[in-house]
């Protein structure tokens, strides 16, 4: 009896042992197996995920079944999950997939500011993306100024246009954060190495002045010239006469529609940020300006023109007295030739 209980022993052991060299023959030939994956994919690892919504996940998007091994690598291998975004390639095996998740090397995202873009436009499209966490979406210019710690400043144009990288469930408020930094920063170089002839008083009115340099040409190579001619009537006590500061003022009171076409009684009803009623430099920036146009505005480049016209090109026509001024708009905008 004793020796058929040793046997019985034996070949339960034997068996055990067995199923157990298989069980782990299973589980490293599955570790090194392909997925079935075959295009790139993405997978969201929420903070907080555990092992169980991983398998999940890959079973929902079709990448493996809820295979048996799967519990077998989360109790003898207790993987760490890193929670963000990964980007899945085709043949990539289960030991790669957990690899990646435990090393953090999650997707870059990108969003490009625009030069010229409003305020309100930079935070339609912030709200508009679902990669972020929106957590400033609806609070209100001031509020949003006074998080960034500039409480009472005036939003627009106080953010740098760049391509910004950020990953998935990033908060609005940081890519903000971030292109707030990145404007002072740049005021701040732009300013110590400004025109000493440049009048005007600090870096917030240098900031305004490159917004008008920015909203008029869209020609890289002019933005020196046409800083250069807005110092110049500055210097002379000139009004800038500017059409993006009216089309501002219009949008921004939203008293009437704008079709996208400026008429007499534009130039001449007056408000903040009229530059053919008002002399000087408007209340505030209109609009993002880029870097180039905010060097440009604190180095314009010397001559002795005080006008310019859109040629309907893209590029101005430069002018140094009001009758070649005339001539111009005789030219350009009223087709006389």
């Amino acid at each position: 009896m004793f020796r058929k209980l040793l046997y019985l022993i034996i070949l339960i052991f034997i068996f055990i042992g067995t199923a157990g060299v298989w069980g782990w023959q299973q589980l490293k030939q599955f570790e090194q197996q392909p997925l079935a994956l075959e295009q790139p994919a993405m997978i969201w690892i929420e903070s907080g995920s555990n092992f169980a919504h991983l398998v999940t996940d890959l079973h929902r998007l079709g990448i493996s079944a809820s295979d048996w091994r799967w519990q077998w690598i989360r109790r003898f291998q207790q993987p760490v999950l890193k929670a963000g975004e990964y980007q899945l390639q085709p043949g990539i095996t289960p030991r790669q997939l957990l690899h990646l998740i435990a090393s953090g090397r999650v997707v870059d995202h990108r969003m490009t500011l625009i030069e010229g873009w409003t305020i309100d436009r930079l935070r339609q499209e912030l709200k508009a993306d679902p990669r972020l966490t929106h957590v400033s979406a609806d609070w209100t210019d001031q509020a949003l100024m006074e998080a960034l710690g500039c409480a009472g400043c005036f939003a627009e144009g106080q953010f740098l246009p760049e391509t910004y990288f950020f990953v998935r469930g990033d908060r609005d408020l940081d890519i903000l954060t971030r292109a707030y930094e990145a404007m002072q920063s740049t005021l701040e170089q732009a300013w110590s190495s400004r025109n000493p002839e440049l009048p005007i008083e600090n870096s917030d009115e240098l900031l305004v002045l490159a917004s008008l340099v920015e909203m008029e040409t869209t020609d890289p190579t002019e933005l020196g010239q046409v800083a250069g001619v807005f110092m110049r009537r500055l210097l002379a006590g000139m009004r800038l006469q500017t059409d993006p500061t009216v089309v501002y003022g219009i949008e921004s009171r939203q008293e009437e529609p704008f079709d996208g076409r400026i008429r007499r009684v534009h130039l001449r009803t007056d408000h903040p940020w009229n530059t053919y009623t008002r002399h000087g430099l408007p209340p505030t920036p209109i609009a993002l300006p880029g870097k180039a146009a905010i060097l440009a505005a604190a180095q314009p480049e010397p001559g002795d023109t005080y006008y310019f016209v859109a040629r309907g090109d893209g590029t101005h026509q430069f002018s140094r007295t009001l009758a070649e001024h005339n001539r111009a708009v005789d030219r350009y905008i009223r087709g006389r030739n």
